[in-house]
């Protein structure tokens, strides 16, 4: 049975990605909509279609589309599709196709409800004059319909809390895919010149931090955890946020070294070298605890959020509600002293292969469509 495969739009790098990618690989058959598609290579040519909003400047300017989305989502255009499975982390849950599919069940999978809209004190964008005079009618609009699918999944129980109070819909949780054999591996080499240099000059003990350089991610503690332990630390990654961190760093001479946008394969050795791996964000899920995990280093994060459901406290990670500079300095030491073997067990929870079976269980028996149909009991365990 065809289904579609519906994702906001599509980023040569992001965690939402990852996870269309891998709905991709379970239903291989099904075609993928989006708003636009700036990452043309990541699918075969002719397997993903966009919308109006791609041939606009607006684009360019999320904030800008933003009102434009919904509408944009209602109007998708005839198909035959029997089940649309969306991405969603923003409208688009909101799609709907005419013709056959009009009345086809709706999966959705939720990254978030739209932060923009619903949370904006945990995304700066919705702080805009723009989004915050369309929040009003948009929040009505998109509370109505998120009642129409036919079966939600959260990313973490954090955001099943919060689809449930801004929903009033129940969901279930799946956890996003991590792809832990490209981290639980004793693959070696491959490094540029350049960043041979860079391994050869780092500290033979240090602690770290890698993610976009943006406030929310507060890498800003990271710098304090290092400075409150006097270990060195590491920065991996670049943002909007580089200059800020860079004039905390020149406050501790000799602490901090900023490795900027690492490869896979150099992320990848940092995140072996590193002691502990410190990721202090409010996040919905929290790929990147589960990547250091996978090469067997603990994790120091906050105890609410995403990160909280996958570091085990006091097994692979120690989880904060203070980040004063004593409760990281002894965070740090705890978890240094953790098996790497425990890390390394516990993210293969989190791997692809699981949640590519949840995906297709979920999708076959909640539904009722023929989509590897499971029975109730063998869906309770899958899931």
């Amino acid at each position: 049975m065809t289904g579609y495969i519906v994702h906001e739009w599509l980023e040569p790098h992001g965690g939402a990605e990852k996870v269309v990618e891998e709905m991709a690989a379970v239903f291989p058959d099904a075609p993928i909509k989006c708003l636009w598609d700036d990452a043309p290579a990541r699918f075969p040519e002719g397997r993903v279609s966009d919308t109006w909003l791609a041939r606009t400047p607006l684009r360019k300017t999320k904030a800008l589309a933003l009102p434009f989305m919904p509408a944009t989502w209602r109007n998708l255009g005839p198909s035959d599709a029997e089940w649309l499975l969306c991405s969603s982390h923003l409208f688009s849950h909101h799609a709907r196709f005419s013709g056959p599919a009009a009345d086809a069940p709706k999966f959705v999978f939720v990254h978030t409800p739209a932060r923009y809209i619903w949370t904006p004190d945990m995304d700066a964008r919705g702080k805009s004059l723009a989004v915050r005079l369309a929040s009003v009618p948009l929040k009505a609009i998109d509370r109505k319909r998120a009642q129409e699918p036919t079966a939600i999944a959260a990313v973490s129980n954090f955001v099943r809390e919060r689809i449930a109070g801004i929903w009033d819909r129940d969901s279930i949780v799946i956890h996003p895919p991590v792809n832990v054999g490209q981290f639980d591996t004793d693959e070696q080499g491959g490094f540029t010149a350049e960043e041979e240099r860079i391994l050869d000059e780092l500290p033979e003990t240090f602690i770290m931090g890698a993610s976009r350089f943006i406030p929310y991610k507060r890498l800003d503690l990271v710098i304090a955890a290092g400075a409150a332990a006097g270990i060195p630390v590491v920065l991996a990654g670049n943002g909007p946020e580089l200059g800020a961190l860079q004039a905390q760093a020149a406050r501790h001479p000799g602490l901090v070294t900023f490795v900027d946008r690492p490869s896979h394969v150099m992320l990848r050795e940092l995140y072996r070298r590193s002691l502990v791996y410190v990721f202090p964000p409010v996040e919905d899920f929290g790929i990147m605890p589960v990547e250091a995990m996978a090469t067997g280093t603990p994790v120091v994060a906050s105890a609410v959020g995403g990160a909280s459901e996958t570091v085990v406290n006091g097994s692979t990670g120690v989880l904060l509600e203070d980040f004063s500079d004593a409760e990281l300095k002894a965070a740090i030491e705890q978890a240094a002293g953790m098996d790497p073997a425990d890390c390394r067990e516990r993210a293969w929870t989190f791997d692809r292969e699981v949640f590519r079976g949840k995906i297709r269980n979920w999708v076959g028996s909640s539904g009722r469509t023929t989509v590897d149909t499971v029975a109730d009991d063998e869906f309770e365990r899958a899931v």
